[in-house]
């Protein structure tokens, strides 16, 4: 391949046009580039032709990128042609777990989660023989869409030649760091990572309850079990990434909370060696607060004048508002008391509304030839998570290739009720065309259409025209975004509301 192919407007593959160089070390290149056909930015690693493991590194990104689980960063190509290797990945924008702790540390329930859903990926990956071995705060972002990532998962090994004879155990006390940096905003870690280190007591890295007051006594004990790989309060160490998942699972994951609008895009570099001051600009962080600022206590000034002086504001303001009163006693008095009434019968006219929790979920492809569209995902629609999805085939085209008018997730309620509106988390590329049905039967026929969006993408109200009611509420997708040179629907999240209790 040609120089000018890994310089700002080369192109590779006749698809990937190179823009900004993110960094640079040791033969190996980050970029932000375009992808030509899909119209989106992606992240681009190259490596020089002298780089002594292009062959590893390009294998990792192929095995890497038969993973399905949306919380890894997804693979798009990966190729070692003319003398040019690359790597294209999905570009990821949100903060980074350095950026989130960088004034304090987490609540202890949402540093948790988030890292039980970090957990929860690595534990996948390993079941399909892949590990991380690399999990750093700069790897996890909380995404601009208010989602998990976790960046470089058997890349940065690659990258870096770091290699395990258990990498079971080097994940897990991974993510007790990871849990650990979110619990009390130190690295209890090696290597070059902006944060400060973990406070030593007698040569040991202290627990994170002895750093950060009000860190509950279960999660300390399941960091310290990930992280020093010992028993506490009489449970076994954490010795694999899907035993990390399950001690975490237990904890209630709060609501999503939006990525600042500050925020900028994480440093997604792939370093085989600590990064140059140069390599990668980053926004001023604001200090820590170290000591309360209290603003209720009153100044202590002014002498006996001063007091004097409030005492008699204080009986104007009385006076005031009782004249006040007696004026407007009078002023209503002579009023109907029909506005009181009026407020009475609005407030009876706005229902209270209530979420519904779906009894199943299921993929519904009434007219293909198997009848079946991913059911074994269809639950991570309804499991509460955003960064769990239920998708559709690839498809040649937005209409399905012609095969069929549409397939879609197809809920079932515990009991026949009456739908006030639907909320979907959609995928983020544009152009799907959606339509909500609600009916008594899984079937077509049955299900009725009660409110459609068109070129939607992110999160969509489904708002029924009418009074609409049923047992089965459908998603029915009637077109298609673009995915990967094809098309797909994806589905992270579904909110049934209704009117009243349900």
């Amino acid at each position: 391949m040609n120089a000018p192919a890994v310089e700002p407007g080369g192109r590779l593959a006749d698809r990937f046009r190179l823009e900004d160089r993110v960094s640079e070390s040791g033969g190996a290149t980050l970029w932000k580039a375009i992808d030509e056909v899909l119209a989106r930015p992606v992240c681009v690693l190259t490596l020089s032709p002298d780089f002594d493991r292009v062959a590893e590194v390009v294998t990792a990104a192929r095995r890497a990128s038969r993973l399905t689980d949306p919380r890894l960063t997804q693979v798009f190509d990966a190729a070692e042609e003319d003398g040019q290797a690359y790597v294209v990945s999905e570009w990821v924008t949100g903060e980074t777990l350095t950026d989130m702790v960088a004034s304090g540390p987490m609540a202890p329930e949402r540093a948790a989660a988030l890292v039980a859903e970090a957990a929860e990926a690595v534990a996948h990956a390993h079941e399909s023989g892949l590990a991380h071995l690399c999990l750093t705060p700069d790897r996890l972002i909380w995404t601009a869409g208010s989602t998990v990532k976790l960046l470089g998962l058997a890349v940065d090994a690659s990258l870096c030649d770091i290699q395990s004879d258990d990498a079971g155990r080097e994940d897990a006390e991974g993510l007790g760091r990871l849990l650990y940096t979110a619990l009390t905003g130190h690295w209890p870690g090696d290597g070059e990572v902006d944060l400060p280190p973990a406070p030593l007591d007698d040569g040991k890295i202290c627990t994170p309850r002895q750093v950060t007051a009000g860190v509950p006594g279960f999660l300390d004990a399941i960091t310290c079990r990930a992280l020093f790989q010992e028993p506490r309060r009489g449970l076994p160490a954490l010795t694999t990434p899907a035993e990390v998942a399950e001690a975490l699972a237990e904890v209630p994951r709060p609501a999503p909370v939006p990525v600042s609008v500050s925020a900028t895009p994480p440093a997604i570099s792939l370093r085989s060696e600590a990064p140059t001051d140069t390599e990668s600009a980053r926004q001023p962080r604001p200090p820590a607060q170290t000591h309360p600022v209290s603003s209720a206590r009153p100044r202590q000034s002014g002498g006996m004048a001063g007091r004097a002086m409030i005492t008699v504001v204080i009986l104007l303001i009385i006076a005031a508002v009782g004249i006040g009163a007696w004026t407007l006693g009078q002023t209503l008095g002579k009023r109907s008391p029909a506005p009181a009434a009026s407020a009475s019968q609005s407030q009876a006219r706005a229902p209270k509304i209530s979420t519904v929790k779906p009894s199943s979920a299921n993929g519904f492809d009434p007219l293909g030839s198997d009848r079946a569209e991913h059911p074994e995902w269809a639950p991570l629609a309804i499991d509460g998570k955003p960064s769990t999805e239920w998708h559709t085939d690839k498809y040649e085209t937005p209409e399905f290739g012609r095969l069929k008018k549409g397939v879609g997730l197809i809920l079932e309620l515990s009991k026949e009720t009456t739908i006030s509106d639907v909320v979907v988390s959609l995928g983020d590329m544009p152009g799907s065309s959606i339509e909500l049905k609600i009916g008594d039967a899984p079937d077509l026929g049955s299900l009725k259409t009660a409110a459609k969006q068109e070129n939607v993408s992110g999160t969509v109200t489904l708002t029924p025209e009418k009074a609409a009611s049923g047992r089965y509420v459908l998603i029915w997708f009637t077109r298609l975004p673009a995915f990967e040179g094809k098309f797909r629907g994806t589905i992270y999240d579904v909110v049934v509301h209704s009117p009243g209790s349900a």
